[in-house]
């Protein structure tokens, strides 16, 4: 396992650290930096500060995901998953939380509201062609490999 250097800026005196919770954890835990809670009602979804920024190096990039007990306790997750933070973007970067649920959820100053991975980006050279090489799957897209197509 490789450690990447990533350097963090507190864009506010209050803003936490993520952090690893457990030894062998893939992501850090990323605070909520509020003024004051907000409710989160059912269908709504709404940007949560950090109150930090990252200068995060070239060739990686920050991933933002949902936490696991946020959404299945109370049906919160993110809107875009997984969020990206670009190795070139030095502002404060937010998470979108989405309520899912049946029920309004209270955000609260300093709650683990996501995660963050730092991983590595491979960028593709784009190759233009007039027929593209042939599979087995060919064209068949969603849902394509249905229980009807299973072998038995």
């Amino acid at each position: 396992m490789e450690d990447v250097a990533v350097e963090i800026k507190r864009l506010r005196e209050k803003a936490r650290l993520p952090r690893y919770m457990t030894e062998h954890a893939a992501g850090m835990d990323i605070h909520a930096c509020l003024d004051a809670p907000l409710t989160l009602a059912p269908g709504d979804r709404v940007l949560i500060p950090t109150g930090l920024a990252l200068a995060i190096p070239p060739g990686y990039e920050g991933q933002v995901r949902p936490r696991s007990g946020l959404a299945l306790k109370q049906g919160v997750t993110l809107v875009n998953s997984p969020g990206t933070i670009d190795a070139d973007y030095r502002g404060e970067f937010g998470v979108i939380l989405i309520n899912h649920g049946q029920e309004a959820v209270s955000i609260a100053d300093g709650d683990r509201i996501a995660q963050l991975l730092i991983a590595p980006v491979c960028r593709a050279t784009l190759c233009e062609v007039s027929e593209l090489s042939a599979t087995v799957r060919a064209s068949g897209g969603f849902g394509h490999t249905g229980l009807g197509d299973v072998e038995r």
